[in-house]
């Protein structure tokens, strides 16, 4: 076996991050386009952050999926694209030479997931988003991008919401968590970018009865696949997009700059995640 085709790895840093199913998906790909490489988790703390990833390639890696905590701090230790500096945080690493560049997938992969699960979507003229972290960043960059006129930003403490506005201007509203259910009427489009609703952490109470009829709603939560959010909105018969179409969109982009061929999102590999998530 040729020793360079082998050497080329890949990896997920976050803390945590053992609840990730990145690994799976790369290593399909990897598979069906027979490339000999390989992709692990890395859980990484805060404070052990910066010396793993600026030694990134010490470490084994020729790039890496970057998540919860990290994705700010991933943007100040590389050399962003204007889509990360735009957003905000990094997801994806990659190294152009010496250089360790860094890019966001996040809103492509929730754009793609979107445009599969609820085609036609970016006709809301409102949408209400929840959280102000990281990932609430690309699915607000994506949004506007797309032609959404305006955002409702809630989030848990109003002074983090109020810093993201002043970053995406007067298109974006910061709101006081209190407030959500008040801006759902005039909303077409409502996404969770929170942890409320993961497997372990507290539900999302919130009453879907104020949405339009043919409102979208969106979780970036995929354990569980079904979070109560998304049965309360299918029980309304409304359109929904999961968490697990935005993790397999997201990944398209990162494997392409590390392994060099550009892989699909197919039927058989989200079959192959939702046996997997049944089965734990």
């Amino acid at each position: 076996m040729n020793a360079e085709k082998i050497t080329r790895a890949a990896c997920l840093i976050g803390w945590p991050a053992a609840h990730s199913r990145s690994p799976l998906i790369h290593h399909y790909w990897l598979r069906q386009l027979g490339i000999e490489g390989g992709y692990s988790i890395e859980a990484v703390p805060p404070e052990g952050f910066a010396e793993f990833v600026l030694n990134l390639s010490g470490h084994g890696f020729v790039g890496a999926n970057v998540t919860i905590p990290h994705k700010e701090r991933a943007l100040e230790l590389s050399a962003p694209d204007d889509r990360a500096r735009a957003v905000g945080a990094a997801n994806t690493l990659w190294y152009d030479g010496d250089t360790l560049r860094s890019t966001n997938t996040d809103v492509e992969g929730f754009i793609n997931s979107l445009d599969a699960g609820a085609p036609g979507w970016e006709g809301a003229g409102e949408a209400v988003v929840l959280g102000a972290g990281g990932a609430a960043r690309a699915v607000v960059f994506g949004m506007l991008e797309r032609g959404i006129k305006r955002v409702h930003l809630a989030n848990r403490t109003i002074d983090r919401a109020q810093a993201f506005a002043r970053q995406f201007g007067t298109s974006v509203t910061p709101l006081a968590w209190e407030e959500k259910e008040a801006v759902l009427p005039h909303a077409s489009l409502l996404v969770n970018t929170t942890s409320l609703g993961m497997k372990g952490q507290p539900a999302l109470a919130l009453d879907l009865s104020p949405l339009s009829p043919r409102a979208v709603v969106a979780d970036l939560v995929y354990v569980p696949l079904e979070t109560p959010l998304l049965a309360a909105a299918r029980a309304r018969g409304l359109r929904t997009a999961d968490g697990l179409g935005m993790l397999l969109h997201q990944a398209v982009g990162g494997f392409e700059l590390w392994f060099g061929q550009r892989p699909k999102v197919t039927a058989e590999l989200r079959a192959l995640i939702e046996d997997d998530l049944a089965r734990t």
